[in-house]
Parts: structure tokens; C-alpha cells; sequence
């Protein structure tokens, strides 16, 4: 009755020695993929048509033994015969199933979001020793109460210092004596080179710092730097971009002065007054202040977006112990070192002082800014009133505890001691950081990519010690289907992402080119409707037929297994490829490895002999439940940040198309494990996947079709438009409105032509077509074109960003005639001694002014007094320098030289100057101010008068 096992034959399971006692008539030695032929065709005829042995024995448990896919297939009568029945069961679960992965991912993401709203998760405001948000809210209000601050205007280097000044004196009649508070109004003057924007120069002369020192009272011989600017650009009262972060330094600094608790190191507080000039204040700090030899480490301050949580999006570079830093002392973190990398990418168009102390006073630092509700980011509506008391708050709290913990920490002393390496970190849901060293990662990935191999190769690679002959023949044709069956599998699954991907492209550049971008601009799940659900239909279907065509009556566990094992190993694939190019963010795939394996390996047993079952259920979406979870988490980061900037990228990126690839990819990672099996299944009714063992998935192809073709014809019809004035949401436009006159001089210098409009740029895709209806003078007839011999078009550019946006409209208006107009002169031109010609200028000018060079051919320019003194082109091949002052700055005197290998007739450079007036009477005139009352309330049109002169020497 019992066969027993020679001690020297392999442990076999339980279906395996079964498998033996049948005899060669019964069991007829057949091959994996007739057996699961068999199978399939068992389940298909459904229990009616069996033979009475064949219905006992299928109730009792039909078992596949794949040893080296590993599943098996257990199948119990439920009582129902028949294939109809059997269909109508199928439908009926395909549904639920769906559902119930919805409902399984709308779970996860509001547990997401809730931890997004949680600002503050401990402690109330106004204790004694502690930060309170009421009084940096009251410092907030007074700042961005006196307008917007532009480097230059009276409101910047005059209102706004006062103010803080005022502020710092109460504080310091206020501290403990243990402390000392010393103040300094810095005014550098200076110049650098920079890689931002394609590459160019900046020259600031007289701007403003506003310095502070606490210190023990012997003083200190080293030092924190915490940085905030209080400059805004032109037109925005700048609440988040950056008042709210010299509010809350103002309060850090009085909670820390009135301390009973003794510093160890001096902590600085500076207000920079010149950031939104291309960060040239902290330039002008970190090269020339005495103070700054003193500063071990820094946190800057900065914002992308209006409010929220503030992320600590980079650290370092290296300095490890700056992390761990943030990790101890830090009350309610949130931080990512996936935010470094993409930030450091140079994906995202913007940079910080962080760069500035980063390389030209080689200190690490950490960086962090608001992220949320970036779409009123550097607009109108950046005000006080929409940043909230808990975000002001937790910011605080952060940003004390981390400067407390570094003024009296021994590390700061000899931070150039523990320089080595990068860290992995990132938060959990707000409520802590995970942080080790990068090479700490290397061996977890290696160990986890060790995992995967071991747990693969065992299913390719077969026990050899097999002395049965019928044995080796019944495993050797197993081992050699799964292999197929594997990479046909990561072939099916890869061309599911690829087409994924091709289909969402398709429709985006069809919208693109009807004119429809930027749909969901104002309706985000709009884009989901659209994009994702066309995404995940062409994944669901290529499967299907895959299903249907190749695996024609393959058992669906079986398959279950192989796809859940392309899964591991395409993850595996990301894995080895991120860690190879030394990216910390490689710990997301080791996340969406191990978890997975893990659950898998946890829960096998259970799958194997009991099924689907309740339990089996609960365990591996507890296992599922961290990786997806963290996905949803990174993913709401990602759409946080991108989908605002998408409507402020310009007019040359197409926005749908990069935000329907982000959806592709999002869509392809958090279908990959449910897409082999889908486990919600059990639920309902057994032996029901949702696509290789559901019997259909028409409904749930239906559904997406219809959600996809639904929204496809309403976006194609405009319903959805991408803008809102809402008091509550606004989601504006953004245009420039420049009232300019130029002037072009030839080589003699005579006026050779003159003219004056109002140039027009909007900020991203859809150009002036929402505009034209509620404008009509602004249509394609006034499209501003391209002066070819001039540098940079002949328009005059505020910072080099014409390669973003080449659709300008110019709208011809009467001149303009500033009360401080810009004077540009050659003062002197000399040869010089190795052959070159030197050509020393002079300009006054306002307080913001652009200087274009081009060279002409046979001609290169050498040297000048700018920068570094190596002159730096930006993109294009023009060369653009940036310039601004402070109050009372004399004249802007530099020189260029020019090696001449070839004379031309038509001379050797052409250069030009831009004068920008943003503040006083000068910024304003009567077609300017008339144009922008035209504009709908969906907009928001910034607007300033400029000049620009051109000059052939």
C-alpha cells in the first residue's frame, strides 16, 4: 500500500511519489505541456462531461506538481457542473476582482494621504523653549504685507531690512545672557560663473545681506549656517518663495537667544536679499563675508511650492553624519533621497543657494523646501493667508531641532572627519527615516539580487542526483517548458509595457497637435482617465491574448507562478542597474524585490496545499502591502512636483507626453505582481485569476475602453479647460508681458532700424490659443520672429531661457521712455600685446539688465573680467551675462577680449544690452497696464517695461 523511500532517493512531495505509484498506462510519461494541456481541457469541459472517476478524483484534488515552476494547482468541486455555470461565475468574480484590487489601491492611497495631511503629529504651539508658529506667522504677515520684493526696489533693500532689523533687536533686548547676537549688513559686490539654464554669467553689484550671529557668550570658533532669502520675484508678495522661511528663522532665533541652554557652536542666520537673481546674495556671503570661514555645515530654506510638509530633497554632498543629523533631531521628518537624485538630474529646471555653498564654499548642507500647491508658485496668489499655521509649525519644529542639535553637537568641530560616502534615506509616511550608508546599501542589494538568483536558478537548474529514469524524463521536461514558458513571459510582458507606453504616446500627441494640452491641468484624474486607463487596458490585453493564443489550456497557477517570477526578475533587473550606477534610490527596487520573495516564500506552503485561502489572501497583501505603499507614497510626490511644473515648462515640451510616459511607467510597476496573479480572486470563488485564470476579461477591458474613449472625446471636445481663478485652487496661466523699444545700431553706430511692442510669452504648451478669444489683437498674425544676426533672436531675454520658448508673440505699441534710461558706452578699444583686441564698457542702467554677446565668424572671444575671467557660453552659442544692484551702485564697467583670426566687413561681435525696469513709475505704462486688464482672471500676466540696444563693433 505504502512505497518507502530509499534513504539515498531525494525527498520528493507528496503529488511526486503519487505521481509514481500511477503506472506507465496511467500516467503514460506525458510532458509538462501535455499535462497542463490535460488540465486546462479538464477545467474548460467543466465536471459534467467528466467521467465519474475523473469528477471523484477532481473533487478530491487535481494536483500539477511544477517542480521547477513551483506551483501546483489544487482543485476542489464547489457542487456547481457545467460549463455555463462555471462561465457565469468567471464573469461575475472578473468583476469583483477588479474591484477589489481598486479598492485594495484606493485603500493605500488614502492612507497616503492622510499622512500628507497630518502636518503636525505632536505638541502645541507657545510652550516656553518652543517654536510658535503664531508669532512666525505674525512676522510672515508684516513681510509680505509690504509687496513684492525685487533686489533694487526700496521695498527689498530698504522696507524689508528695516523690518527684519527691527525684529532682531527686540530679539536680542530679549535673549539669556549665556548668548551673544551680533549683527552685519553685508553689500558684495562680485561675479560667477554658472551651468543653470544652459550655462551663463552673473554680475551683482551692492545687493543687500542681513546677518546674524548667536553665539556663547566667549565665543565660537565654528559655526551652522541657516539661509532664507526675502527677495521675491516681480509681481508676487513671495509667502512660501521665501518669507515663510525668514519668518520662521526670525522665530528659531528667538526661541534659541532665550535658552537657558548653552551653544556649543555659533549658529548664522542669513537673509539674503538676492536670491531670485540667480542665488547671487549667498554668492556674495560665502566668497567675501568673514563670518563665513566659521560655517562647518548649513540648511537652506527654500520653497517650490505653497505650503504642505517641507521635503529635504538633497544633502551632502557626502557627509553622512549630516543625515543622521536630521534623523535625530528632526520632529516630523520627510525627507528622500529620490528627491536628490531627480532634483541633481537637472530634470527639473530650478536650483538653489544650496549649489552656491555646495561649490564655491565647499560646505554640505541640507536642502529643504514646500513642495505642494506648486501651481500658484511665483505668482499673485503666493500670499500668507494660503500657507497654514501646522505648516509653519512643523517647519519649526524641524528646523530648530536640527540647528539645536548641530550648534551642540562634537561632530561640527571636525566635520571634515566623517566626509565618506552617501547615505540611503528616506521617511516613512512622516513618521521616521530610514537612513544607512550607501555601501550598507550595496550589500543589501547585493544580498537581495543573491536571493533572486538562488530562488531562480533552483527552478532552471534541476537536482542532478536522480537515479529514476522516468523521473528525470518527467522533470527534465518540466525544467525545459518552464524555461520556455519564462521567456516568452518577459517577452509578452515587455511588449505589454512597450505598447502600454506606444498607445499613451499616440493619444497624447494626437491632443497635442488638436490643440487640447494641458486637459488636466486643473482636473488631475482627468489625465488618469485618459492616460492610465489606456495604459492598463493594452497591458491587460496583450496578456489576454498572450493567454489565449500561446497558452491555450495552461493551467492559471501555473502561470501565475512564471509571471510572478518575470515580476522578481525584471525588479531584479532595475535593481542591478541602479546599484551598477551607484544610485541610492536603487533601495526602491530592492523594496519591490525582497518583499515580494519574501511574502512568496512565507506563504508557499499554505498556497500549495490549501489554495487561495482566506489567510494565504491576508498574507501576501501584508507582504504586498510595504512595497505599494511606498510606490503610492513616491508617486503623489512625483505628480506633486511635476504636474504643476508641466504648466510652466515652456512652449518645446510637449506636457501631455511627459506626463503620459509618467503614467506609463507608474501604471507598468504597480501592475507588474498583479498582473501575474491577482489574489483578490478568493474572495469570490476559487481557481478565478484575473487575467490567466480568469475564463474573461471582457468586462474589465470594456470598462477601460469606455473611461478611456469617454474622456478621450470630452478632452477632444475642450470640455475640460486647464485653468482656475477658484479663491480656493487657482491654477493660473502664466504669461510675460514685456513693453519694450528697440534699437539696432550698425557698424558705424547710426540707427540702422527701431521699433516698439509689447512681447508676449506664455509660459507653457497651449501658447495664446485660450488667450485669442478674450484678446483677439493677440493672434498668429503678431507672432514674434527671429532676428538672425542678432544675439538671441534680438528679444530681450530676463534669463537665458529662449531655447524653451520659441512661440513669441510681439503686439507693436508706441515707444517707451523710461525716467532712468540705460546708457551703454565703449569706453576704450586696445590691442593688446598677444594680438588681441581689448574692448572696456560702461553701462547705467535699472537695477536689472541682460548683456548678450555674438561672435562673428573668424572671431573668438578670450578672456573678460567676468566670472572666472573664461568666458562661458549658454546654450545656442550666444553669450548672456546677468546683472543687477542694490540701491546706490555706480557704473557697470567691465571689458571683453576678442581674438581676431579673420577680418570681416561686417565687423568681429555683435553685442547687446537688456534693461529690465521692475519697480517704481518706470515699470509701468498705459498700453502695458490697459493689455493686462484685458486678460481673463484665469491668468496671471506679469508685466514690466525693458529696453533693448543693440551694437556691432
Amino acid at each position: 500500500e505504502a512505497l518507502r523511500r530509499p534513504p539515498w532517493l531525494p525527498a520528493l512531495s507528496r503529488g511526486g511519489w503519487r505521481w509514481l505509484r500511477l503506472t506507465d498506462m496511467e500516467r503514460g510519461l506525458e510532458s509538462a505541456a501535455v499535462r497542463r494541456h490535460r488540465v486546462g481541457g479538464e477545467r474548460r469541459d467543466g465536471l459534467g462531461s467528466a467521467s465519474q472517476p475523473e469528477k471523484e478524483a477532481l473533487e478530491q484534488e487535481s494536483l500539477v506538481d511544477t517542480v521547477g515552476g513551483g506551483a501546483r494547482t489544487r482543485k476542489r468541486s464547489s457542487g456547481t457542473s457545467g460549463g455555463a455555470s462555471l462561465g457565469s461565475r468567471t464573469g461575475l468574480s472578473e468583476a469583483r476582482a477588479a474591484l477589489g484590487l481598486a479598492l485594495y489601491l484606493l485603500a493605500l492611497r488614502s492612507l497616503v494621504q492622510l499622512s500628507l495631511r497630518q502636518l503636525v503629529l505632536h505638541g502645541s504651539p507657545g510652550d516656553l523653549g518652543e517654536f510658535d508658529a503664531r508669532q512666525a506667522r505674525d512676522y510672515l504677515e508684516h513681510i509680505t504685507s509690504i509687496g513684492p520684493r525685487t533686489t533694487g526696489s526700496p521695498e527689498n533693500e530698504i522696507l524689508t531690512v528695516q523690518y527684519i532689523l527691527e525684529q532682531v533687536k527686540l530679539i536680542e533686548v530679549q535673549s539669556n545672557s549665556l548668548h551673544k547676537i551680533s549683527v552685519d549688513i553685508q553689500r558684495p559686490t562680485g561675479s560667477f560663473s554658472i551651468d543653470f539654464l544652459g550655462g551663463f554669467t552673473s554680475y551683482y553689484d551692492n545687493i543687500t545681506n542681513v546677518v546674524v550671529k548667536l553665539e556663547p557668550r566667549v565665543g565660537a570658533q565654528h559655526a551652522v549656517l541657516a539661509n532664507c532669502h526675502f527677495d521675491s520675484v516681480a509681481n508676487s508678495p513671495g509667502a512660501s518663495d521665501d518669507a515663510v522661511s525668514c519668518s520662521v528663522m526670525l522665530e528659531v532665533l528667538r526661541v534659541l537667544s532665550t535658552s537657558s541652554e548653552a551653544l556649543q557652536h555659533a549658529v548664522i542666520f542669513l537673509f539674503n536679499g538676492a536670491e531670485e537673481n540667480v542665488l547671487q546674495a549667498s554668492h556674495g556671503f560665502i566668497t567675501q563675508h568673514p563670518w563665513a570661514s566659521l560655517i562647518r555645515a548649513f540648511i537652506n530654506l527654500e520653497a517650490a511650492g505653497v505650503g504642505g510638509k517641507e521635503l529635504v530633497f538633497q544633502t551632502g554632498p557626502e557627509n553622512p553624519w549630516l543625515v543622521q543629523a536630521y534623523v535625530s533631531a528632526a520632529k516630523h521628518p520627510f525627507a528622500s533621497v529620490v528627491a536628490q537624485e531627480v532634483f541633481q538630474s537637472g530634470i527639473i529646471p530650478s536650483d538653489t543657494d544650496f549649489r552656491i555653498y555646495r561649490d564655491f564654499g565647499n560646505i554640505p548642507g541640507i536642502d529643504l523646501a514646500f513642495i505642494e500647491n506648486g501651481y500658484i508658485y511665483h505668482t499673485k496668489y503666493d500670499t500668507a493667508d494660503r500657507i497654514l499655521t501646522d505648516s509653519i509649525q512643523r517647519a519649526g519644529d524641524n528646523i530648530l531641532a536640527v540647528l539645536k542639535h548641530l550648534a551642540t553637537s562634537d561632530i561640527l568641530a571636525a566635520s571634515s572627519k566623517y566626509q565618506h560616502g552617501n547615505m540611503v534615506f528616506f521617511d516613512v509616511l512622516g513618521l521616521f527615516v530610514i537612513a544607512y550608508p550607501s555601501r550598507v546599501g550595496l550589500i543589501i542589494n547585493s544580498m537581495v539580487v543573491m536571493a533572486v538568483v538562488l530562488y531562480l536558478g533552483k527552478k532552471f537548474l534541476q537536482p542532478k542526483k536522480i537515479v529514476l529514469i522516468k523521473m528525470i524524463i518527467f522533470i527534465s521536461s518540466l525544467a525545459a517548458n518552464y524555461t520556455k514558458d519564462f521567456f516568452c513571459g518577459l517577452g509578452i510582458t515587455l511588449i505589454s509595457w512597450f505598447t502600454s507606453l506606444v498607445t499613451v504616446l499616440i493619444i497624447a500627441v494626437f491632443i497635442s497637435l488638436i490643440g487640447q494640452s494641458l486637459s488636466w491641468y486643473n482636473h488631475f484624474y482627468v489625465s488618469v482617465c485618459l492616460y492610465g486607463t489606456a495604459a492598463v487596458a493594452k497591458i491587460i490585453l496583450i496578456h489576454t491574448l498572450a493567454k489565449r493564443f500561446y497558452y491555450v489550456n495552461a493551467s492559471g497557477q501555473y502561470l501565475g507562478e512564471v509571471f510572478f517570477d518575470i515580476s522578481l526578475f525584471v525588479h531584479c533587473g532595475f535593481l542591478i542597474t541602479l546599484t551598477y550606477r551607484g544610485l541610492c534610490s536603487a533601495f526602491i527596487s530592492a523594496v519591490w524585490v525582497a518583499f515580494p520573495l519574501l511574502t512568496k516564500l512565507c506563504v508557499h506552503k499554505e498556497f500549495k496545499y490549501h489554495g487561495a485561502q482566506g489567510k494565504f489572501i491576508a498574507f501576501y497583501l501584508l507582504g504586498m502591502f510595504i512595497p505599494y505603499l511606498y510606490a503610492l507614497y513616491l508617486i503623489w510626490a512625483v505628480f506633486e512636483m511635476f504636474t504643476p511644473i508641466l504648466g510652466r515648462s515652456g512652449s518645446e515640451i510637449p506636457p501631455d507626453v511627459v506626463l503620459a510616459s509618467i503614467l506609463a511607467g507608474c501604471t507598468m510597476i504597480l501592475s507588474s505582481y498583479f498582473v501575474s496573479k491577482n489574489f483578490f480572486y478568493k474572495f469570490y470563488f476559487k481557481h478565478i485569476n484575473f487575467i490567466y485564470l480568469a475564463k474573461s476579461t471582457k468586462r474589465t477591458m470594456l470598462t477601460l475602453t469606455v473611461v478611456c474613449s469617454i474622456t478621450f472625446l470630452l478632452v477632444c471636445c475642450g470640455t475640460f479647460f486647464p485653468y482656475s481663478s477658484s479663491p480656493a485652487s487657482p491654477k493660473p496661466k502664466r504669461v510675460f508681458l514685456q513693453h519694450m523699444t528697440r534699437t539696432f545700431h550698425n557698424l558705424d553706430g547710426n540707427i540702422a532700424k527701431q521699433d516698439s511692442g509689447i512681447w508676449i510669452n506664455g509660459f507653457d504648451y497651449t501658447g495664446m490659443s485660450h488667450i485669442t478669444p478674450h484678446i483677439p489683437e493677440i493672434n498668429d498674425t503678431i507672432r514674434a520672429h527671429c532676428e538672425e544676426n542678432a544675439p538671441l533672436c534680438g528679444f530681450p531675454w530676463y534669463l537665458p531661457v529662449h531655447f524653451l520658448i520659441r512661440k513669441n508673440w510681439y503686439l507693436p505699441a508706441p515707444e517707451v521712455s523710461p525716467r532712468v534710461p540705460t546708457h551703454f558706452r565703449l569706453v576704450s578699444k586696445e590691442q593688446t600685446p598677444w594680438d588681441s583686441i581689448k574692448l572696456t564698457f560702461e553701462a547705467i542702467g535699472p537695477s536689472h539688465m541682460s548683456f548678450y554677446i555674438r561672435t562673428h565668424k573668424g572671431s573668438t572671444l578670450s578672456q573678460w573680467s567676468l566670472g572666472s575671467g573664461t568666458p562661458v557660453t549658454s546654450k545656442g552659442g550666444d553669450y548672456f551675462v546677468f546683472y543687477s544692484h542694490g540701491l546706490q551702485a555706480s557704473a557697470w564697467q567691465f571689458w571683453i577680449e576678442v581674438q581676431v583670426l579673420e577680418e570681416q566687413p561686417e565687423g568681429m561681435i555683435t553685442v547687446a544690452i537688456a534693461a529690465h525696469y521692475f519697480s517704481g513709475e518706470d515699470k509701468r505704462s498705459s498700453q502695458l497696464d490697459i493689455l493686462k486688464e484685458k486678460f481673463p482672471d484665469w491668468t496671471f500676466p506679469s508685466a514690466w517695461v525693458c529696453t533693448y540696444n543693440l551694437y556691432v563693433f
